[in-house]
């Protein structure tokens, strides 16, 4: 049953997600929250391992999610779940629907949910510095500051700003990551 579950939660996130595998990160979240497979935390670190493992991201947790409520089989249903609808879109784009984006309809139709996509990812963004930062995950709960949070990511950021200006271009993503997990490994060994 709960193979099932991950199926169809995963097919609906998959079907009704623009904009790739972050655009899909806050239909995952209030999922995997509201069904208890996962807590707010407990998501935080999934998606920061998956965003740091190969693949795409939306894939990534979906597999990781379907891995922690029903191992291996979980881990398919989900990944499958989300991979279909792309699947069955892209092969209908590419046997029929060749010439489509050159239509204005369809160009106005893109054009409004971009917009969408970028808020989508925005507010993930920032529902996520929230929750790591200052423990705040809904309102009338308590906040618990985390410093070495903060400390993290304050070094990420200059770092991207120092690298753009001594490289002229942005730094890669890998780089980031290990900057972070460096970070991490260092001042969350520090005893409080």
């Amino acid at each position: 049953m709960i193979c099932l579950d991950l199926f169809l939660i995963f097919l609906k996130v998959g079907a009704v997600s623009f904009g790739g595998g972050y655009g899909m990160i806050s239909l995952i979240r209030d999922e995997v929250v509201s069904h208890g497979w996962m807590s707010e935390e407990m998501l935080m670190n999934l998606i920061a391992v998956s965003e740091s493992t190969p693949g795409p991201i939306a894939v990534n947790v979906a597999t990781f999610v379907g891995s922690s409520q029903a191992g291996v089989l979980g881990a398919l249903c989900a990944t499958v779940g989300v991979v279909l609808p792309s699947f069955f879109i892209i092969l209908l784009i590419a046997a029929i629907l060749r010439n489509l984006l050159k239509y204005a309809g369809v160009q106005a139709v893109l054009g409004g949910i971009r917009p969408g996509i970028v808020a989508m990812v925005l507010g993930t963004g920032l529902t996520m510095l929230l929750s790591t930062v200052l423990g705040f995950s809904s309102f009338g709960q308590g906040m618990s500051f985390d410093w070495r949070a903060l400390v993290i990511l304050v070094l990420l950021v200059v770092a991207l700003f120092v690298f753009k200006k001594w490289r002229k271009h942005e730094p890669s993503p890998i780089l980031l990551i290990l900057i972070a997990a460096a970070c991490g490994m260092g001042l969350y060994a520090i005893p409080i």
